[in-house]
Formats: structure tokens, C-alpha cells, sequence
């Protein structure tokens, strides 16, 4: 059955790899990402009754007006995918300035959040419908210089799972480890990994998949994608 599925950083990486991937399975796509000019885009390639937005996640005001018309206009969404994270230029911990680290808390904990609070109550209205809070291996493990990312992905796994007990019934809340991909972040990171790692587009088939199989029966799991 058709869904409306709600997927931030939808503009490239990952998310842009899952946006083919839910539309050649029949899905409705609404996605969101900072960069007009990818947006524009993903405009021209799917048109309505897909729909895509320039929106920075970090602001709740532009998030509220962006899920009341998402709501308005396209419906409720069956499956809120927040992909959209950034991840610090390796360093120390003490080495990174306050603006960097906030910068990494605000998109991928507080950007979680928002959307969470603005699409969540219609879902829980119509009972029905998965969230799915993508994590990483390092929100379960931990690696040097990469000390901001891991601590926003570890809170996402707690954020996620606190979350999920406090859902009705019919409705699921997953952080969602999604492997080791040959991503930008990793290259900026971990280069050598990465470049081992299946791209986005290899690893978006799987993925795709395996998330839409998700259901209100995993609701606070920890899940990973292979």
C-alpha cells in the first residue's frame, strides 16, 4: 500500500539515494533539505504528489510552518525518516570551538526534535505510523575525534527508545543504524573506510527495504540496516 513518507536531508547522500528508491516503490516522498538549489532540483525531477522543501531543521518556527502545510496539503505521513545530521571536522573534543559543536548538537539532536514535534501529534491521532531516527555505529560505539557526532548519536538511540515508551499503541519510534557507507561525512573522517564502503546508491536498494518493513511491533528497538 502506498505511503506518505517524511524524510529529512533529503538533498544528498543517503537521503537523496532513498528519495529514487521509495518513488519507484509507488511511495509519496515529502522531503526537506538546507540547499535551495538541490531542492530545486528534486522539484523538477519529481513533481506533485511529491513535494520538497528548502527547510533548516535547527529552526522550529520554519519546521511548524512546513509540517502544518505538509499536514494541509499532503496528508499524514506513515513513515517521519530524520536522516538529515552533519558530523565535526576531525579534532579533539578541546579542540573545536563552542560554534562547531553546537552546530552538530542543533541539526542532528535538536532538528530530531523539532520535526518530532510537529508531525508526531497527527500521527498519534490517526494511530498509526513509524519514526524512524537514523543513529550510527558510533551512537553504540565510540571513536577519537569524532566526540560531538558520537554524543548526538548516542542521544538520538535515547531519545528515540525514551520516545517510543511514550507513544501509543499503533505507533513506532526506531533509531536506525544505517551501516558504513562511502558518504561524504565518512570521507571527511575516516576516508580509508570509506572508500570500502558500498556507496549510497548500492546501499539505498537494501535499505529502502528493510525500512519499509519496519512496524509498530519494533517500536524501541535498536535496529540496523545489513
Amino acid at each position: 500500500m502506498p505511503k506518505i513518507i517524511i524524510l529529512t536531508g533529503c538533498t544528498r547522500g543517503c537521503g537523496r539515494a532513498l528519495v529514487d528508491r521509495f518513488i519507484e516503490a509507488g511511495h509519496t516522498v515529502v522531503g526537506c533539505g538546507r540547499s535551495e538549489y538541490e531542492i530545486e532540483k528534486l522539484q523538477n525531477i519529481y513533481p506533485a504528489p511529491h513535494r520538497f522543501d528548502a527547510i533548516d531543521v535547527t529552526d522550529d518556527a520554519s519546521v511548524s510552518d512546513w509540517a502544518k502545510s505538509v499536514l494541509s496539503e499532503v496528508g499524514t505521513p506513515d513513515l517521519l525518516i530524520n536522516n538529515a545530521a552533519v558530523i565535526n571536522r576531525s579534532a579533539n573534543l578541546w579542540e573545536l570551538t563552542a560554534d562547531e559543536f553546537e552546530n552538530v548538537i542543533d541539526i542532528n539532536i535538536k532538528g530530531v526534535a523539532n520535526t518530532i514535534r510537529h508531525f508526531t501529534p497527527a500521527m498519534i491521532k490517526r494511530q498509526q505510523g513509524v519514526i524512524v531516527n537514523f543513529s550510527s555505529g558510533w551512537g553504540r560505539s565510540t571513536s577519537p575525534q569524532v566526540a560531538p557526532y558520537c554524543a548526538t548519536k548516542f542521544a538520538v538511540e535515547g531519545l528515540s527508545k525514551a520516545l517510543a515508551q511514550e507513544l501509543p499503541e499503533g505507533i513506532a519510534s526506531i533509531p536506525l543504524s544505517p551501516g558504513v557507507i562511502n558518504t561524504e561525512m565518512l570521507q571527511s573522517c575516516s576516508p580509508g573506510v570509506a572508500d570500502n564502503a558500498p556507496t549510497p546508491e548500492e546501499w539505498s536498494h537494501k535499505a529502502a527495504a528493510f525500512i519499509l518493513n519496519i512496524s509498530a511491533s519494533d517500536n524501541g528497538k535498536s535496529l540496523s540496516v545489513g
